[in-house]
C-alpha cells in the first residue's frame, strides 16, 4: 500500500465540459429519433401537392380586331371577288341647241315706236323705246342689237334726229320669237332735245328743238323692219 501513488483528481472545468457534451449528444439523438418517428416533410410534400396547379386555361384569352376594311380595300376585294355587272349604256345628252328657225320677215312682225310720255314739259327729255310682236304662225329669229335699232324724230319732213348719227359700240344679238309673241326694249334710249348731225357728236352748242307745244314725231326701225306708223310727242 506504501508504494502506489494517489489518484489525481480533475479540475471543475473538465467536469463542465464532459457534462455539455454529453448534453449535447443526448439532444441530438432525442432530435433524430423525432425526425424519424413524426417524418414532418411528408407534410410538406403533401399541402404542395394539394395546391392546384394553374393551367393555361386559366389566363385570359387575348383577342386581336380584325382590321378594319377601308373603301378601297373593300371595293378592291368586291371587285376580285365578284365580277362586275356588265356596263349599262350611257344615257344620250339632252340636246341644249336653240330650236332652227327662219329670219322674220316684214309682213310678220309689228314694229311701234313707244315713248315714255306724250307730253313733255320744258327741261323734260323724252325716253323712246321699241315693240315688236310676231304676228306669224310660227317662230323666227330677228337681231335685236343695237347695230339693228334706229330711232329717228321729225317735224314735218325736218328731220331733227337720229340715233345712228353718234352711236357708239353698235352690237348684234339675235333672239328667238314666238308666234304671237312681244318684247320691248329693256333700256330706253334719251333724246336730249337737240339737233344731231354725224359732225356733231362733240358739239356741246347744238340746236335744241323747239318748245312751246311743237308737234315730233318717232319712228322706229330694228332688225331692217320699220315701224308702220309713227309715236307724236308734244314738247313745251
Amino acid at each position: 500500500m506504501s508504494g502506489a501513488s494517489p489518484r489525481k483528481r480533475h479540475s471543475p472545468a473538465v467536469y463542465r465540459r464532459r457534462r455539455i457534451v454529453l448534453i449535447a449528444g443526448i439532444v441530438a439523438v432525442i432530435a433524430l429519433v423525432w425526425l424519424l418517428i413524426a417524418q414532418p416533410w411528408r407534410g410538406a410534400a403533401a399541402e404542395t401537392s394539394s395546391k392546384p396547379t394553374p393551367t393555361a386555361s386559366a389566363a385570359p384569352a387575348v383577342t386581336t380586331p380584325a382590321p378594319t376594311a377601308t373603301p378601297e380595300s373593300t371595293m378592291d376585294a368586291a371587285a376580285s371577288a365578284t365580277p362586275a355587272p356588265p356596263a349599262s349604256p350611257e344615257p344620250e345628252p339632252e340636246s341644249t341647241a336653240t330650236p332652227t328657225a327662219k329670219p322674220c320677215v316684214a309682213r310678220d312682225v309689228a314694229v311701234e315706236p313707244v315713248s315714255d310720255q306724250d307730253t313733255y314739259a320744258e327741261g323734260q327729255n323724252p325716253q323712246l323705246s321699241i315693240t315688236l310682236t310676231n304676228n306669224g304662225a310660227a317662230d323666227c329669229t330677228l337681231n335685236v342689237g343695237t347695230s339693228a335699232q334706229a330711232f329717228t324724230i321729225a317735224s314735218g319732213s325736218d328731220v331733227w334726229w337720229r340715233s345712228t348719227d353718234c352711236q357708239s359700240e353698235p352690237s348684234d344679238m339675235v333672239v328667238l320669237l314666238a308666234a304671237g309673241q312681244s318684247v320691248s326694249s329693256a333700256t330706253p334710249l334719251v333724246w336730249d332735245r337737240t339737233r344731231s348731225s354725224v359732225g356733231s357728236c362733240e358739239d356741246e352748242g347744238r340746236q335744241s328743238a323747239p318748245g312751246g307745244g311743237a308737234s315730233y314725231h318717232l319712228s322706229v326701225e330694228i332688225g331692217g323692219i320699220p315701224s308702220t306708223q309713227s309715236k307724236q310727242i308734244l314738247l313745251y
